[in-house]
């Protein structure tokens, strides 16, 4: 494979073959094949050489559990629960899902660690997926509704993205729209693109992939204690990895185009989030 080249000789991201899970349990995309091993990404977008892991080449699914660490909880419900780790429970279950279906799928994250967004998106275009699907939960709303309040976010310029969005709103809403309980909304929920001000896809783990089909979930409002409480529930989530699954093989065996599409969401802001950057990160021990 050849490598596009910066001007210090360092392949360019994007520039990547498949993914080395190393023996730490940290999963790096691969630049180049070694004499002694390989070159890889290091979490913190930084390269480095290791000698010791496990080569894969392509997954069906990536399957991103947003933020990590101490340093990105993101958001975090009235009761305490850290968003962090409510998607990396039920992106564990949607990977439980998923392969028990049949189809292959790395996760960006398997445990509670910071994953910069560029790290992210490398694994992603490494394994050259189906899709990559980026779980959240969602806060900052004090509007009462009727419906849950469920965001699918999909890529700008790719029709595959918008249609996953499309069938994954589905799937969500009928699932939570089950429970009786005091919902949070914006009056735009639905599926949706957000643009940057450069007229690209704002989110990072949108943005990053590139030309993979790529969607960010926000389920609901973990800042509303009802909401905070049922997503807490582990047969709920179980739920959430149904939806996604049912999402998931509509996208690969039907031609539905999904909907909840809202024509014009409303201005959310260009402002940086500061998640997933690398300043200040500290590389993780690989070998």
């Amino acid at each position: 494979m050849d490598l596009v080249r910066d001007e210090s000789g360092v392949p360019l991201n994007g520039q990547t073959a498949g993914v080395l899970i190393t023996n730490t349990g940290w999963i790096v995309p691969i630049i180049a094949t070694t004499a002694d091993g390989w070159q890889v990404w290091t979490p913190c977008g930084r390269t480095a050489d290791l000698t010791e892991g496990r080569v894969v080449e392509s997954a069906d699914f990536v399957i991103d559990a947003g933020h990590g660490g101490s340093r990105e909880s993101g958001a975090v419900g009235p009761g305490g629960l850290r968003e962090a780790d409510l998607n990396l429970q039920v992106a564990l279950k949607i990977r439980d899902a998923l392969v028990g279906a049949g189809y292959s799928v790395i996760m960006t994250r398997e445990t509670d660690v910071r994953v910069p967004i560029v790290t992210r998106g490398e694994i992603a275009q490494a394994l050259d997926p189906v899709a990559n699907i980026s779980i959240h939960f969602n806060a900052g709303t004090d509007a009462g509704s009727a419906d849950p309040g469920t965001e699918m976010y999909h890529q700008i310029e790719s029709s595959e993205s918008k249609r996953l969005a499309g069938l994954m709103y589905e799937e969500v809403f009928a699932t939570l729209d089950g429970y009786d309980i005091n919902w949070v909304s914006l009056s735009d929920a639905g599926a949706m693109s957000r643009p940057n001000r450069s007229g690209g896809d704002y989110y990072g783990v949108l943005r990053r992939p590139g030309p993979v089909t790529s969607v960010l979930v926000e389920f609901g409002y973990i800042s509303n204690r009802a909401e905070e409480e049922l997503y807490a529930d582990p047969v709920v989530q179980q739920q959430l990895a149904a939806a996604t699954l049912r999402a998931v093989d509509r996208l690969v065996h039907t031609t539905d185009p999904g909907s909840g599409f809202t024509a014009d969401p409303m201005f959310r802001g260009y402002g940086p989030s500061g998640a997933g950057r690398t300043d200040d990160c500290v590389d993780p021990k690989l070998q």
